[in-house]
């Protein structure tokens, strides 16, 4: 293969082959509103139903506009959070907060 060959870009009006999906939709359309009631039951772990109830207590939450600073971290501790993932300063955030509202509460 040629540098020219290596570094051109091939595209085509055609739309892209699409793969089958592995998700049964024939089972999942035929799921009634009963049987993803009775399933959330089951599951602990599971969001809760939105229902009219659930909005009643429902309230809306402006989330905190964050503040951009520089701090100083050991090196173990920014690299075992970057470790963790996209999402880890959010992380790391959370982990303060918790620490803030111990404190407030002793």
């Amino acid at each position: 293969m040629t540098v020219k060959e290596r570094d051109t870009a091939r595209h085509s009006r055609k739309p892209a082959k699409t793969r089958p999906g592995r998700t049964d939709l024939r089972r999942v359309r035929s799921t009634t509103n009963a049987e993803i009631e009775a399933d959330v039951r089951r599951d602990p772990d599971v969001a809760p139903l939105l229902d009219d109830a659930w909005f009643a207590k429902a309230r809306a939450v402006e989330p905190l506009q964050k503040v951009a600073i520089s701090i100083r971290v050991d090196p173990d501790v920014i690299e075992f959070f970057r470790k963790t993932g996209p999402g880890y300063q959010t992380r790391m955030n959370a982990i303060l907060r918790a620490f803030m509202e111990r404190a407030r509460h002793k």
